[in-house]
Parts: structure tokens; C-alpha cells; sequence
């Protein structure tokens, strides 16, 4: 299974796991990492707020997309960056798509599993744009601030 990882503007592709892989269901009958990278995967239904304390022990939280019409997952990669201000992995799984990565990425995944898909599609797909209008989980400055910050340094 191919997984794309982007970190500081360089993006990489990789085929092996990084880590061991923990439920969280196997979490709560009682599986505790005793060391290595561990790797914690939810599903999207979990309140990731509820669950803070845990994911904080793991490297990487990895996120599922059921379908690519189900985005829970947005949100709790945005909670998980913006308001627990998490600092490991987050990886999309499931129904990843090219046409979806960008905001995948924008909302604070660092690493999609691609599987067999077209790594060059995906590469082009987060390419696509070099600036925004909103703001978001990635840490790129709005249009708007840059330019006030141009008018504040005229």
C-alpha cells in the first residue's frame, strides 16, 4: 500500500508501514504499546474531542473514509490540529481520491494512503494552487493577510 507523506512543502512516497497499527477498539479491551511507533486508527464516528487523552500517546492517528461522500474525517483532522493542537501524523485511509487531497491536506492530514493509486495524479492534485483565500489547518497565509502585509509595508 502506497502512502503519500507531506511534510514541510516535500511530498513522499513510501510502501512500507512506519508503524504498528492499534484500534481503538483494541485500545479499550486493554492493548497498551509497550515501545516503537504505534499508530492509532478511528473510525470517523469518534468523538475525537472525547478521546484526546489517548490520541495524544499515539505518533499518528489514521482517519477513515468510508466513502468519498462521508467527510466526518475533515473535521476531525481540523480538531485534532486546530483545537487539541495535535502535532503527530494524521493519515487519511479509506476512500482517498486525487480531487480530494488538496483539502485533505488543507485540513490538517500530513500522509494519505494511496494505495495502488496514481502517486503522480496526487503529486499534480496538491500542486494545483499556491495560494488561498481561506485560512485552514496547513498553516498558509491568506491572500488577504498577504496583502495587508504589503499595504503595511508600503
Amino acid at each position: 500500500m502506497a502512502t503519500l507523506r507531506i511534510k514541510d512543502g516535500f511530498i513522499t512516497v513510501e510502501t512500507r508501514p512506519v508503524g504498528q497499527e492499534i484500534t481503538l477498539a483494541a485500545w479499550r479491551d486493554g492493548v497498551r504499546p509497550e515501545a516503537g511507533r504505534f499508530e492509532l486508527s478511528l473510525p470517523n464516528t469518534e468523538d475525537v474531542e472525547e478521546i484526546a487523552e489517548i490520541i495524544t500517546r499515539f505518533d499518528a492517528t489514521i482517519l477513515e473514509f468510508p466513502t468519498f461522500q462521508d467527510g466526518r474525517a475533515y473535521s476531525q483532522a481540523r480538531i485534532l490540529r486546530e483545537r487539541l493542537g495535535y502535532k503527530g501524523e494524521i493519515r487519511a485511509r479509506g476512500a482517498v481520491l486525487c480531487d480530494q487531497a488538496l483539502f485533505m491536506v488543507r485540513a490538517g492530514f500530513t500522509a494519505l494512503e494511496i494505495g495502488g493509486g496514481d502517486a503522480d495524479g496526487f503529486k499534480r492534485a496538491l500542486g494545483a494552487y499556491s495560494a488561498y483565500y481561506q485560512p485552514a489547518s496547513d498553516g498558509a497565509v491568506p491572500i488577504r493577510d498577504q496583502r495587508a502585509a504589503k499595504r503595511a509595508a508600503a
